[in-house]
């Protein structure tokens, strides 16, 4: 019996209801980690660290955990959300377990490290196959983009320190495949520094590079099927040089400062020399114009670095630098493509903005704090939200079409894995049937339908 009282219906709320199963669309996510193989492969990664007849592995624990980011959670107890479901999710560890794991998966350093990555990459591989043109590389190239995220601490956490904001917290450096127009991205490495860490440090997006491209399959790694692509935090001879050293199979696209030299050069670019900005859908871009700078302003950087600027009336009431020049923005990056007009490389530059959607994801799935105190275990919960990251990827790349594809984590978790379900028992199976008035849930099962088409790993 209802009663309207007011804008809403008043219902009697009881508490003994029996096979209802809260968040059922996360079934998307279970069936994505059975089909990728990805439960086997972190298994296999962490057997070192199971201990002797010990009832949970190492591996379903991390994922579980994964498991639970990607549906929201934030922290290790999030976990719990998982427990209350064991039909869905099968046997979860009890918090203290959880939390034991992760100080031994912690004091196994860089080893601990390189196994899970190893095992995502592999996952990764296998991925891409089974998305076949829905992959990243239907262009036939993979597009990395490597950028800063300030990650606030609300206590004094280990390598927690002032930031060039004038917050406090971390300051890791994370890379992301961008899936283009059509998709969304993944991540492929996440380096952990101090809140004061440099913005501009080689040596960091150097390391973070070489995490990414470990990630790839190893046939982007020649013929240049790879297209590095930073701002101008990247813009340092040191990486430069690094990028230009890998130039047979690496392409690169990097945001330069403008310094006194180049916008010298700038002002002496005669008129005819600058072409028109064109936009995504190949429209010119009015009032945006970019041009090449050659000469002197290229000595001292790498052999075969081409420097492309452009310039544009900035937007009402926007405050111009010192480094721009007769009343025009000026923007500069730095590339070694050769073979494209410059205004379509401005605009592939210029797309390295999708970048903040994937960290605007990442900050929703487990990278608005970091929950433990010391560096090594936020190392691992770095690995954790990458997982979760991954499993938000691929589910939509390998089920979900049109609109649906570009779901953020928000959105995927509000209409889809929120889904209410009955467990039920009919000819000793159990089915799990979802709310025939939820407004998504043909797009559930058809995504499980396209899953259940996919071939079972090994």
């Amino acid at each position: 019996m209802k009663k309207r009282i007011g804008s809403y219906p008043r219902v009697r709320t009881e508490g003994g209801g029996r096979g209802v199963v809260s968040q059922a669309g996360a079934v998307l996510l279970v069936e994505t980690v059975r089909k990728s193989g990805l439960d086997q492969a972190i298994s296999t990664a962490l057997a070192p660290w199971r201990r002797p007849r010990a009832m949970h592995d190492p591996g379903k624990i991390l994922l579980d955990v994964a498991l639970a980011v990607a549906l929201g959670g934030d922290c290790l107890a999030d976990v719990g959300m998982l427990r209350a479901e064991p039909a869905v999710f099968g046997p979860v560890a009890s918090d203290p377990t959880v939390s034991r794991l992760i100080d031994t998966l912690a004091a196994g350093g860089n080893r601990t490290l390189d196994a899970i990555r190893a095992a995502r990459a592999n996952v990764r591989e296998h991925i891409w196959r089974l998305a076949g043109d829905a992959a990243p590389d239907t262009d036939g190239q993979v597009t990395v983009d490597l950028d800063g995220v300030l990650v606030l601490a609300h206590s004094d956490k280990q390598d927690a320190a002032p930031t060039w904001k004038r917050t406090y917290g971390r300051h890791p450096l994370m890379a992301f495949v961008d899936h283009g127009p059509g998709g969304t991205g993944e991540p492929v490495a996440a380096l952990l520094r101090p809140g004061n860490a440099g913005a501009n440090t080689a040596a960091d997006h150097i390391t973070a590079a070489r995490q990414a491209l470990a990630q790839l399959p190893k046939k982007y790694r020649r013929g240049r099927k790879t297209l590095m692509r930073t701002d101008s935090a990247g813009g340092t001879h040191e990486f430069v040089a690094w990028l230009a050293q890998r130039g047979r199979w690496l392409s690169y696209s990097v945001g330069m400062v403008i310094t006194d030299a180049i916008h010298s050069r700038v002002l002496k670019v005669p008129e005819s020399a600058w072409t028109p900005a064109v936009e995504a859908d190949g429209e010119i871009r009015d009032g945006a114009w970019v041009a090449e700078l050659t000469g002197d302003v290229l000595a001292g950087w790498p052999k075969g670095m081409r420097l492309i600027v452009r310039k544009e009336r900035p937007h009402p009431g926007a405050q111009l630098r010192l480094t721009d020049a007769d009343g025009m923005r000026l923007t500069c990056f730095a590339t070694n493509t050769t073979g494209l007009p410059i205004a379509e490389l401005e605009l592939r530059h210029r797309l390295r903005a999708r970048a903040e959607d994937r960290i605007r994801a990442a900050r929703a799935t487990g990278l608005r704090n970091l929950p433990l105190h010391d560096t090594a275990q936020n190392r691992i919960w770095l690995e954790i939200v990458q997982i979760a990251l991954d499993l938000l990827a691929w589910m939509p790349m390998l089920t979900l079409t049109g609109k649906a594809r570009l779901w953020e984590p928000r959105r995927l978790r509000l209409r889809l894995f929120t889904a209410a379900g009955q467990l039920v028992t009919t000819g000793r199976r159990w089915i799990l049937r979802l709310a025939r008035h939820w407004p998504w849930t043909h797009d559930i099962t058809t995504a499980l339908d396209r899953l259940a088409q996919l071939p079972n790993p090994g």
